[in-house]
């Protein structure tokens, strides 16, 4: 079993991902640390707690982490017009979670969990990049003591989902992605490049209504109201991306997605391109690749894979 570290900031496809993570016998969840992004951060724990409950897997501990941008108090506000005013589509009504978060903070739980493993944690990182910035700040000898850090984030050849050039978890905490790419961290970039051809379809809902199970029904209804959100914009797209679950796919199988090593900047200072993932692919000197970013996904593959996992 390989052991991970979830770090999420709990909307749908987060909740998808952790259901995913939690019920693949390849990962051994460690725990789940939460920071700001599609819901605050006392949001993100919130609804973290419940779904781990619904899953029954409550011997997973979540710690909080931040809940505001590293360097930035300009705050580029969360995501609730895409994942529901609770961050689950609506699905979580007025339920509260029984248990609560474990002491202390995010950056110190991976820290302490890359120190007790050298070479054999992987973080995956889906929501903003502050919580694994401050591990880095917080120890110099984590980056080279982490095992694989699997980053959704970014779009180095296609277009951003929150402006023209930047994805959302790279967008509203530039400077942490910035400082987490040039870390020295074993990372590997799943952005939009990839995470945008794995539709699920509302008619694979059905699957997960036809069944007699309580995490299942919460799923569809939370997920339902996702899709909703991508056919504002997209009325005949018919489903939506599975971009966080697809992070979670590449730790249990690093073949769902072709890669090619990289040197991926952020831009932090634009005026139009403020957290576009900018990636130096000319011809003649280049710079020394930083991460190995994800470009082609066999995405009926990892659909399956998925469906067969969640619930």
């Amino acid at each position: 079993m390989k052991p991970i570290i979830l770090d999420v900031d709990t909307g749908v496809d987060d909740a998808l991902a952790i259901a995913y993570a939690a019920q693949s016998p390849e990962l051994r969840l460690l725990g789940v640390t939460t920071c700001f992004g599609n819901v605050s951060v006392e949001e993100a724990t919130r609804n973290t707690l419940y779904l781990l409950e619904l899953l029954g897997r409550e011997d997973v501990p979540v710690i909080a982490g931040e809940g505001k941008p590293l360097f930035r108090r300009n705050l580029k506000g969360d995501a609730k017009h895409i994942h529901g005013e609770d961050g689950l589509g609506g699905a979580l009504g007025a339920a509260l979670p029984k248990g609560e978060p474990g002491p202390g903070h995010a950056a110190k739980f991976m820290v302490e969990q890359v120190r007790s493993m050298p070479g054999q944690v992987t973080i995956i990182a889906v929501g903003t990049l502050v919580n694994l910035a401050l591990a880095v700040m917080m120890d110099p000898e984590f980056a080279k003591l982490v095992g694989k850090v699997l980053v959704m984030g970014g779009a180095v050849t296609v277009p951003g989902n929150v402006t023209g050039q930047a994805e959302a978890n790279i967008y509203r905490d530039p400077e942490a992605a910035e400082y987490v790419f040039r870390a020295g961290l074993p990372i590997t970039l799943v952005g939009l490049d990839v995470t945008m051809k794995t539709l699920l379809s509302r008619e694979r809902l059905q699957e997960w209504r036809s069944k007699d199970s309580k995490l299942a029904h919460f799923l569809a209804d939370a997920t339902d109201f996702y899709i909703k959100a991508y056919e504002h914009k997209r009325p005949d797209i018919g489903g939506c991306a599975l971009h966080d679950p697809l992070a979670v796919g590449m730790a249990i199988d690093p073949s769902f997605c072709r890669t090619q090593p990289l040197h991926v900047e952020v831009d932090v200072e634009g005026l139009y391109s403020t957290g576009r993932t900018v990636a130096f692919r000319r011809f003649g000197p280049k710079k020394p690749p930083n991460m190995d970013v994800c470009l082609e996904v066999d995405a009926e593959r990892f659909l399956e894979h998925f469906m067969s996992r969640v619930v």
